[in-house]
């Protein structure tokens, strides 16, 4: 038993690891081959950035573990509002720009009604897989859009001076062997990492007795979304208010549109027991509720407070008991 967790824990930092030289080595040679920082920005690094959960869900459905897979992006949704945002703003208050609240914020609640409609008859097959893989698609082409015409019409539009900043962080490595390497190298480590959480949650599941939904929504969820929790976390705590909840909504919106999209295009998803029968439309219901939690929080001041971080936060561990408790 003890030999599964390391290994799980050795998945889970071959994935971080593996996530960030991924989005460093190709983000550089997209640089490198005269890739604009607008389209690096929405596709590379957004993709990238997603990798841990999509490598995870993809090797899940491949293995018939469909409750890991669906697992894995509700537990990361709420992992990633409920603890990352709300561990940070206890740290620092998180002020955001005023199109979360109108735009991304509703469209977060959207895609994951969207999936909560598609879940109902206990599958989800190619074709909604197809309908989600097409709408991260259009996503990625209405914020490209957005982020041009932001920048047409006042030098430096906040999404292209966000996107930009952003690239900055990654840094840039010149040497184009470096950049095919670091790329192969992420490659590697997300994917090998994501075998050994996935093998390794497995075997932890059935020594201790609990459900694939509870692995997939728990261990599996923080894990894939120890990235975000890290950089979000140590920024709030060094006072740098570049903490984007932008980011996290468009990470969230990834996780489902592009994560099950892809995963149930290449194996459909089915939900043992039903969608109703095993428990999971709860979690819906939660992921739900924790999106909508931001956008009335900020709705007056685009402000998540100290307070504001705190009931976050309860959400959090509330939701944490109840799966313990029902486990």
């Amino acid at each position: 038993m003890l030999l599964y967790i390391m290994l799980c824990l050795i998945g889970f930092v071959l994935l971080y690891f593996g996530a960030e030289w991924l989005v460093k080595g190709s983000s550089s040679l997209a640089r490198s081959l005269g890739v604009t920082p607008i389209v690096i920005g929405l596709t590379v690094v957004a993709f990238g950035t997603s990798a841990p959960e999509l490598v995870v869900s993809l090797i899940s459905s491949i293995k018939g573990k469909s409750m890991i897979a669906v697992g894995n992006v509700i537990g990361s949704n709420i992992c990633n509002i409920a603890l990352v945002l709300g561990l940070s703003a206890l740290f620092n208050p998180i002020k955001s720009d005023p199109s979360v609240i109108r735009r991304d914020i509703p469209i977060m609640l959207g895609i994951s009604l969207y999936l909560l409609v598609l879940s109902f008859n206990s599958t989800l097959g190619r074709i909604e897989g197809a309908t989600l893989f097409a709408g991260i698609i259009a996503y990625t082409f209405i914020n490209y859009y957005l982020a041009k015409k932001e920048t047409r019409q006042a030098s430096g539009g906040e999404m292209a001076a966000a996107i930009e900043s952003e690239l900055e962080d990654i840094g840039y490595i010149a040497s184009r062997p470096k950049q095919v390497l670091l790329v192969i190298v992420g490659i590697a480590g997300v994917v090998g990492g994501a075998q050994m959480v996935v093998e390794s949650a497995v075997y932890i599941m059935t020594e201790l007795g609990v459900s694939e939904k509870f692995i997939g929504l728990t261990i599996v969820a923080f894990g894939t979304s120890l990235p975000e929790l890290a950089t979000s976390v140590v920024a709030a705590m060094r006072g740098e208010m570049d903490i984007s909840i932008g980011n996290l909504v468009g990470s969230n919106v990834f996780n489902i549109m592009s994560v099950l999209g892809a995963a149930s295009l290449v194996r459909p998803i089915p939900i043992p027991g039903g969608f109703i029968e095993s428990g999971l439309w709860i979690d819906y219901l939660v992921m739900l509720f924790t999106s909508f939690l931001p956008w009335l929080l900020m709705r007056r001041n685009y402000t998540v407070d100290r307070k504001g971080g705190a009931l976050l936060l309860a959400c959090y561990v509330g939701y944490l008991t109840y799966l313990i408790i029902k486990a």
